[in-house]
């Protein structure tokens, strides 16, 4: 009858009950004897004192055996369940239990520590080979997807990312693509397998695909059939545009302006100065200015990375000096770039003029990047620079010509002067693509082919997240907000994280907490983007905060302001550590960290960032200690929070409109 009762209530209904029957039997007694002597009185009052005293008692022997006993067994249950050593001081007054308590968790710690390891041993070769196939798929230029056959993404590298946003593990594949060509596509491999399966040993089948993301970018490729029947695999690019004639037009103007600056050398007769400047000055806002009406598509190179300032300076020879900006990331193909430079810095050295110097920095705003190779004397002539881009640069492709490869690298080349006056050859080039979203580069979770989850704690989706604020009042606004996915009990390494401008100044004392301060938050989103951001990150999955009231409260004060609702459901790690240890002990992020083993680096205490991700292993680290209590399903959870609201309210229960909660 009392099982479901906690065992330090059941102690203490145990002792009040053991206090009602003594109070009884005095009333009683002093009932009886009261009746047969003329004084009753005297036995009533020292009925009444001793009542008091007994009761006295009865409450100081129950505090005892609480303090002493019940409270310390709780804890231990905790730290068994959870794997983690009890404190020495705990059970002290149990006689052997609390000692057998740590050996029995030490005992664990040894014996997991000797699993790990011998896994560790027997595994070195598959992880090797793991981390190679991991390390060859995230850096194909193409998008790799893996559906199970609901269309719930499973596997995705960074390429895919990047030209799907909303990717996410075990989630709709419709996120990130329009599925009417895909569905089509599906249709035609169920026909091809149906074919195939009269034939022994086919290979799966495989058709041409060209879809559409949600943001309507054409992307091409292929899409393959799993074997037995476990899903769909996509391998898509970015569709190539078409050449299209008036950019081929531009760049014959651009370069014919540019070779107007050398004619005015090749001129038979004096030209005054300010004539020559003229032409000079025209020449050079003709050429800027047909750059910048039509730039060389910045789709970079298929397959190239980002290729870095100090790489490039490693990478070229011939030039005198360089000055490059070492924050840039250039999308093309380090060894092809490099020739080419090289190449044309060794023909200007052999054409009698000095050894160039090498500049990198960016064009402007989301303008891309530019590569100028300067020289003090004259400029090349156009005919020139065409003659030696018709010759093969890098020895390795002999049947590539420098013109060649300037296509390849979707850019062009061309001759002007320099601000300074300094002759220069021009070659613009695109910048690589920040992820917006730090995640690695290959995300994959094969277990998400088991089917139907029934709902357990261990396989639901969920985003552990934490803000940063301006204050702890309902009225102050966040400056930080951070998440990580888990999915199937794991960390899958999608990551959300950004400063955000809360539109007001960061009062001091709060920046002595979190340090963020109002000249970080100057050029960060605002709430509205920031959280519309997050919301794209979190959607459909289970949000899980420490205090999470407080965190929620200021999502659902901002409804208005980012224009959708979190209607996700929520778990607590403070409600959780209570499930687990009960309500005497510390729920602090601090306390349950420390009984958990989790250490958190001070420089990361009270970032956004650092706080969830302990949170995150706090939780991850609980499920089994649930689990075993019984709490396995997010239902048992929530049943088992009602018994917790006089420590801290559920989340779950908190309406959108409500503000924010300490």
């Amino acid at each position: 009858m009392l099982t479901g009762l906690s065992l330090r209530l059941r102690v203490f209904l145990i002792f009040a009950a053991l206090a009602a029957g003594v109070l009884g039997m005095i009333a009683v007694g002093a009932f009886i004897t009261a009746r047969q002597l003329d004084t009753p009185g005297l036995v009533i009052g020292g009925a009444a004192l001793s009542a008091f005293g007994a009761l006295g008692l009865v409450v100081w022997v129950w505090y005892l055996f609480d303090q002493n006993v019940a409270r310390p067994i709780e804890t231990l249950a905790g730290g068994l369940r959870t794997g983690t050593v009890p404190d020495p001081e705990e059970g002290i007054y149990l006689a052997d239990l609390g000692p057998a308590a740590r050996e029995a968790a030490e005992a664990r710690a040894r014996e997991a520590e000797r699993l790990v390891e011998a896994v560790r041993l027997h595994a070195d070769d598959l992880t090797r080979e793991k981390s190679m196939l991991e390390s060859i798929l995230s850096d194909i230029g193409a998008g790799a997807v893996m559906v199970d056959p609901r269309g719930r993404v499973m596997f995705y590298n960074a390429a895919a990312a990047r030209l799907m946003p909303g990717l996410g593990l075990d989630r709709d594949l419709a996120r990130a693509l329009r599925l009417g060509a895909v569905e089509a596509a599906r249709a035609r491999l169920r026909a091809a397998e149906s074919v195939a399966e009269r034939a022994a040993d086919a290979p799966p089948a495989t058709t041409d695909l060209i879809c559409f993301t949600q943001a309507g970018d054409r992307l091409t490729g292929q899409m393959r059939a799993l074997t037995d029947a476990r899903g769909h695999i996509l391998i898509l690019r970015p569709a190539q545009a078409a050449a299209q004639s008036t950019g081929e037009g531009t760049e014959t103007l651009r370069r014919s302006a540019a070779s107007l600056i050398p004619l005015l050398t090749e001129l038979d007769g004096p030209v005054p100065p300010a004539v020559a400047d003229a032409i000079r000055s025209e020449a050079s806002r003709l050429a800027a200015a047909l750059r910048a009406l039509a730039p060389p598509e910045r789709t970079g190179m298929p397959g190239a990375g980002g290729l870095t300032a100090a790489e490039l300076v490693a990478s070229v020879t011939g030039v005198a000096e360089t000055e490059c900006q070492g924050d840039l990331s250039l999308a093309v193909d380090g060894g092809t770039l490099a020739a080419l430079v090289s190449d044309l810095a060794a023909r200007l050295a052999e054409s009698g003029r000095p050894a160039p110097k090498l500049t990198l920095d960016a064009e402007g705003p989301d303008a891309g990047a530019q590569i100028r190779l300067s020289w003090q004397g004259e400029v090349l002539p156009v005919a020139t620079l065409d003659h030696w881009l018709d010759q093969p640069p890098d020895p390795d492709r002999p049947d590539q010509s420098g013109a060649d490869l300037l296509a390849e690298m979707g850019t062009g080349i061309w001759p002007e002067i320099n601000g300074d006056g300094r002759a220069a050859l021009i070659l613009p080039l695109p910048l690589a693509e920040a992820d917006p979203v730090q995640s690695p580069g290959l995300t994959y979770d094969f277990a998400l082919t088991g089917g139907d989850d029934h709902g357990l704690l261990s396989h639901l989706t969920c985003v552990v997240f934490d803000t940063e604020t301006t204050g702890l009042d309902p009225t102050d606004r966040i400056v930080q907000i951070a998440g990580l996915r888990i999915t199937n009990g794991r960390l899958t390494g999608e990551r959300f994280e950004t400063l955000v401008n809360p539109g007001r100044p960061i009062p001091p004392r709060s920046t002595e907490v979190h340090g963020i301060t109002d000249a970080m938050v100057a050029d960060a989103p605002d709430t509205g983007d920031a959280l519309r951001a997050f919301h794209h990150f979190a959607d459909g999955a289970v949000l899980i905060a420490h205090n999470a009231p407080f965190d929620m409260g200021f999502l659902h004060a901002a409804r208005t302001e980012c224009g959708v609702a979190f209607d996700n459901r929520v778990m607590d790690t403070v409600l959780l550590s209570a499930m687990v240890w009960g309500q005497s002990v510390s729920h602090s992020l601090d306390a349950l960290t420390a009984r958990l083993g989790i250490t958190i680096p001070p420089e990361l205490r009270h970032t956004a960032m650092g706080d969830a991700e302990a949170t995150a292993q706090a939780y991850l680290r609980l499920l089994p200690a649930l689990a075993a209590k019984g709490i396995a399903r997010f239902e048992d959870m929530t049943a088992a929070a009602a018994k917790h609201r006089r420590l801290l309210e559920d989340a779950n229960l908190t309406r959108p409109e409500d503000g924010p909660t300490d």
